[in-house]
C-alpha cells in the first residue's frame, strides 16, 4: 500500500464524515492523517507500520492507523465502504459550490432530499432553496451562480495546491533509480494562478520510454493516457501528472517544451523555422535535419539567438520580441521585498498579536510591517472603532520604541462603502501612516455603479492602496463587474497604489492587469493579506505573479525602504490636497 492511495482513502473518509454531520474533530483527524501520510511519499507503507514509524508520525493516531493497517493487509477500507454506502456521491460535488460547506450540504440533503448538483440547481431555480431556514433569495442566487464553478472545479486547482502536489511528484519521480533529475515544468513552473495537470520532466540515464512506463504500473495509478516517453497519469485521488522522460542530451529542449505555454511554443517554433531550425515535438533539428543536443534551456535560446526567457513570461505576449531585442525586464526577486503592508492581528480577525507578526516579518529579513486590521464598518471581522484604533496605535508606538532596525507602520484596511466613501472620518483616517481601501460588501452592484464607487474612493487623499481590486476568489467567485481599465487610469492620475493580493485564493489584481498598470506607471503593492505569522509566506506566491506581470523592483511599493513607502502615501495626500485647492 503506497502513500498516495492511503492518503486518498483517509481524505475520503474525512469528507464523508463531514457530510454526515460528525463533530468537526473527527473529519479533521482524517484530513490531517491524509496529509501526513502523503508527505511520507512511501511506495510501500508496510515497513513503516512494522517499524512503528507510522504511529510516531505527527497527525496519525490510533483510529487513522487502524484504517492504514487494514489497507496494508487487505487493500480495502471497510470504514470507507460503510460511509460511502450511506452517502449519495453527488453530495461531494455539492460541497464544491462556493458558500456551501459540508454542514449546509448535510442540512439541504436532510430537508429537501437533494443528492446532486442537478437537483440543487432545480431547487435554487424553483424557490425551494430560498425557503430553507437561514437561506433566502440572495443565498439561493449565489448558490445557483456557483454551480458552474463546482462542475468545473475538478479539473483545476489553486496554484499553492498545485505546487504542493508538484513537489511531492517531483520527489517521487526523482527516487527512480534511472532518473538523474526531476524538474517541475508546465503551468506550475510558469506560475499560473490556477493549474490543471502537473508536468514533471525526468532526465533519464536509461531508455526514457521504459522509465515512463514503469511509473504507469504503480498501484496508485487509476488511468494512463499517451504513448512513448510522455504519459498523462491519473492517480486514485484524481491528481494528474504529465510525465515527460528525456535523455540527458535532449533534456533542455524537453523541459522548454513541457513548460509551455502553447502560445509561446508556437511563436518560438515559427521564429526558429524562419532561421531554418525545426522545433519538433521531441527535439530540435538543424537546417539539414540533424538533431541538436541541448542539455539546457539556455542552450536552446542561444541556438535561436535569443536572451533566456524566464518561465513566468512564456505566455506568447511579447516575450520573444523582447528577448530578440535584448529588452526583457529585470524581474522582481523575493529578496527584493523589504516589508509587508497588508497584515492583520488579534485586534480584528487575525490570529497573532502585533508583536508576533512583527517578529515573524523580521525573521523573514524584512525591515517593516504594516498592520492593517479591519475598520469600523467591518463588524463581521471585529472592525475597530476609533477608541480601539487609538489604543492600537499606542501599542505600536511602544513596540517601535523597543525594536531595533525594524518598524511597525500604522495602517488600516478601511471598507469602501457603497457610495464610494472610505470608512471613518477624515480626522481618524489621518492618524494612519497609510490606508488600504477595500470593497467587502454589495458585490452585486452594476458595473457602472461599482466602477463609480471605486473611482470615488480613489479620490480620497488618505487612500494609499486599493486592496484586492476586483474582489475575485479563484475557482469560487468571479470578480465584481468593474471597468478595470478605468481603475488603472484613475490610479495613474491620483497616485493610488494597486494591490496584488497574494492570498492564493485571490491573487488579485490579476497579473495581466498588473502588467497594464505598470505600463501606466502605477505602483503595485504585493500584500500577503496575512492573518497569522504563517500567512506572511504567501508573499513568495505574490512575487511569482509579479514576475509574471513583468514587474521589477522599481514597480513594487513594498520593494522600497520604509521611508519611500511613507513618501508615496504623503505624496498622494499632498497632491490631492493641492488639486482640491
Amino acid at each position: 500500500m503506497d502513500s498516495r492511495t492511503a492518503a486518498h482513502v483517509l481524505s475520503s473518509i474525512g469528507a464523508l464524515l463531514d457530510l454526515s454531520g460528525s463533530p468537526g474533530f473527527k473529519p479533521r483527524a482524517y484530513q490531517n492523517a491524509a496529509r501526513a501520510v502523503l508527505a511520507l511519499g512511501a511506495d510501500d507503507l508496510a515497513p513503516l507500520l512494522e517499524s512503528g514509524e507510522l504511529l510516531a508520525t505527527p497527525g496519525i493516531g490510533p483510529a487513522t492507523l487502524s484504517v492504514i493497517r487494514e489497507l496494508i493487509e487487505t487493500e480495502e477500507s471497510s470504514y470507507l465502504a460503510r460511509l460511502s454506502e450511506a452517502t449519495p456521491p453527488g453530495l461531494l460535488q455539492m460541497v464544491r459550490v462556493p458558500g456551501l460547506g459540508p454542514a449546509k450540504v448535510h442540512f439541504i440533503h436532510q430537508e429537501l432530499g437533494i443528492e446532486s448538483l442537478d437537483e440543487l440547481e432545480d431547487a435554487a431555480r424553483d424557490g425551494r432553496l430560498e425557503k430553507l431556514r437561514g437561506f433566502g433569495p440572495k443565498t439561493a442566487r449565489r448558490i445557483l451562480d456557483g454551480i458552474p464553478f463546482a462542475r468545473n472545479a475538478g479539473e483545476l486547482t489553486l496554484y499553492h495546491h498545485g505546487l504542493h502536489q508538484a513537489v511531492l511528484l517531483r520527489e517521487a519521480v526523482s527516487r527512480h533509480p534511472d532518473v538523474t533529475e526531476a524538474i517541475i515544468a508546465g503551468s506550475v513552473r510558469r506560475h499560473m494562478e490556477v493549474v490543471g495537470e502537473i508536468d514533471i520532466v525526468a532526465v533519464c540515464n536509461a531508455h526514457p520510454v521504459e522509465v515512463a512506463h514503469s511509473f504507469a504500473n504503480m498501484a496508485s495509478v487509476r488511468e494512463v493516457n499517451g504513448e512513448g516517453a510522455t504519459l498523462v497519469i491519473r492517480y486514485v485521488d484524481n491528481v494528474r501528472m504529465r510525465l515527460v522522460c528525456a535523455a540527458a542530451d535532449n533534456a533542455g529542449f524537453m523541459l522548454w517544451r513541457a513548460t509551455g505555454s502553447e502560445a509561446h511554443v508556437a511563436q518560438l517554433r515559427d521564429l526558429a523555422a524562419r532561421n531554418g531550425i525545426t522545433l519538433a515535438e521531441d527535439g530540435i533539428f538543424d537546417p539539414f535535419g540533424g538533431a541538436l543536443a541541448l542539455t539546457s534551456e539556455e542552450a536552446l535560446f542561444e541556438t535561436i539567438g535569443l536572451d533566456v526567457i524566464p518561465p513566468e513570461l512564456r505566455e506568447g505576449s511579447g516575450e520573444i520580441e523582447a528577448a530578440a531585442a535584448h529588452t526583457l525586464p529585470e524581474l522582481l526577486l523575493s529578496s527584493d521585498i523589504c516589508g509587508a503592508l497588508h497584515c492583520h492581528s488579534t485586534w480584528s480577525d487575525g490570529g497573532a498579536t502585533i508583536e508576533e507578526m512583527a517578529s515573524a516579518a523580521q525573521a523573514r529579513g524584512w525591515s517593516y510591517i504594516g498592520i492593517t486590521d479591519h475598520s469600523e464598518s467591518a463588524f463581521y471581522a471585529s472592525g475597530m472603532k476609533r477608541d480601539k484604533v487609538l489604543k492600537q496605535h499606542a501599542e505600536i508606538d511602544e513596540l517601535n520604541s523597543r525594536m531595533k532596525g525594524f518598524r511597525i507602520l500604522k495602517g488600516i484596511e478601511a471598507d469602501i462603502l457603497a457610495d464610494g466613501s472610505v470608512d471613518y472620518d477624515d480626522e481618524t483616517r489621518g492618524t494612519f501612516d497609510f490606508v488600504v481601501g477595500s470593497v467587502h460588501s454589495r458585490f452585486g452592484m452594476t458595473g457602472a455603479a461599482m466602477t463609480d464607487r471605486i473611482l470615488t474612493a480613489m479620490d480620497d487623499p488618505r487612500l494609499t492602496i486599493l486592496g484586492h481590486p476586483t474582489g475575485r476568489l479563484l475557482l469560487s467567485r468571479s470578480g465584481y463587474d468593474l471597468d478595470i481599465a478605468a481603475v488603472i487610469e484613475k490610479a495613474a492620475g491620483t497616485g493610488t497604489v494597486l494591490e496584488l493580493n497574494a492570498d492564493p485564493h485571490r491573487l488579485d489584481l490579476d497579473w495581466r492587469h498588473c502588467r497594464a498598470a505598470k505600463e501606466h506607471g502605477v505602483l503595485i503593492e504585493i500584500g500577503p493579506d496575512a492573518h497569522s505569522e504563517r500567512g506572511l509566506d504567501t508573499m513568495d506566491i505574490g512575487v511569482g505573479l509579479a514576475r509574471k506581470a513583468w514587474l521589477g523592483r522599481n514597480d513594487v511599493l513594498n520593494a522600497k525602504p520604509v521611508e519611500e513607502v511613507l513618501a508615496v502615501a504623503a505624496k498622494k495626500r499632498g497632491a490631492m490636497k493641492r488639486g482640491a485647492d
